[in-house]
C-alpha cells in the first residue's frame, strides 16, 4: 500500500529506534510528527537526542515535520498532542507506538513507582494515543496503528519483568484491537523486535558488553516502514525481525 504522502505519529523519536523509524517513514514519503520528553529545552540529562533533531533529520529529506513534547502516559498532554497534529495536518494515517521505558532489576529490587512508570508509559501511553487518534481514523475509514513490541514479551531478559509485562500485555492490545477494528479499514499490528538494538539507551546500560554485532536502529525502521505500507485487511498480526525480512525478500 502506497504511503508517500501520509501523515505519521511518531512517540518516543528524539532518539534511537523512534528516530530510526520517523527517519525512515520521512524516506518513504512521509510527513511525521516527532513526539517525546527529550527537547532542546529539557533534554535527557544523559542521553543525546531531542525531538528537535529528528524533526530537521526528516525535514532535510524534503518532508514536513513537527516537534511536540509529550509525556505519553499523561492523557491531557496526548489529547492536547491529537488536537494539535489533526489541526495543522488534517489527518493522521499511521501511528507508531514506540515510546518505551525499562525498568532492569529482579521484581523485588524495582520500586513501586518505577513499575508503574514503565506500565504508564509502555502500555498505558499506547493506550491512550491510539484512542485520541482513533476517533478520526475511524471518520476516515482507514488508518495504520504499529505498535512496537519486544522478545521481552515471552522471554526473560535485560530489562525486566516490567519491560517483559508491559509488551505482552502491548501484543494483546495489538490483537484484540485489530479484531474491533477488522470492518473499519484500519489495521493494528506489532512489530516485536528479538534483536540488541545498538540504541544510545542501551549501549549507555552496557557498557562492557560488544555492541559491534548488534542490530542498527535503521533496521527497524526499514521494517516498520514495511509493516505500515501493507493493505488494511493485513491486520492483528505481531512480527518479529526477520518475519518482515523473510516476507521482504519473497516480495
Amino acid at each position: 500500500m502506497e504511503i508517500a504522502g501520509n501523515v505519521a505519529v511518531v512517540t518516543g523519536a528524539s532518539r534511537g529506534i523512534g528516530r530510526a523509524i520517523a527517519v525512515a517513514l520521512a524516506q518513504a514519503g512521509v510527513d511525521v510528527v516527532c513526539t517525546a520528553r527529550s527537547t532542546e529545552a529539557h533534554p535527557h540529562k544523559v542521553l543525546a537526542g531531542t525531538i528537535e533533531e529528528t524533526t530537521r533529520r526528516v525535514q532535510a529529506l524534503g518532508r514536513r515535520a513537527v516537534a511536540i513534547p509529550v509525556d505519553v502516559s499523561k492523557e491531557e498532554e496526548v489529547e492536547a498532542m491529537a488536537r494539535r497534529v489533526l489541526a495543522e495536518f488534517g489527518r493522521v494515517d499511521i501511528l507508531v507506538n514506540n515510546a518505551a521505558v525499562a525498568a532492569p532489576g529482579s521484581f523485588l529490587e524495582v520500586p513501586v513507582r518505577r513499575w508503574d512508570l514503565v506500565l504508564n508509559v509502555n502500555l498505558r501511553g499506547a493506550f491512550l494515543c491510539a484512542r485520541a487518534f482513533l476517533p478520526s481514523m475511524m471518520e476516515r475509514g482507514s488508518g495504520r496503528i504499529v505498535n512496537v513490541s519486544s522478545y521481552a514479551a515471552h522471554t526473560e531478559g535485560f530489562w525486566g519483568l516490567a519491560y517483559g509485562v508491559s509488551k505482552a500485555a502491548m501484543e494483546r492490545l495489538t490483537t484484540g484491537l485489530a479484531a474491533e477494528l477488522a470492518s473499519s479499514g484500519i489495521a493494528v499490528n506489532a512489530l516485536q523486535i528479538e534483536r540488541y538494538v545498538g540504541t544510545e539507551g542501551f549501549v549507555y546500560l552496557t557498557p562492557d558488553d560488544d555492541h559491534s554485532a548488534w542490530e542498527k536502529p535503521e533496521t527497524v525502521g526499514e521494517a516498520l516502514v514495511w509493516l505500515a505500507s501493507r493493505e488494511p485487511s493485513f491486520t492483528g498480526q505481531v512480527l518479529n525481525l526477520a518475519a518482515i525480512e523473510e516476507a521482504r525478500a519473497a516480495t
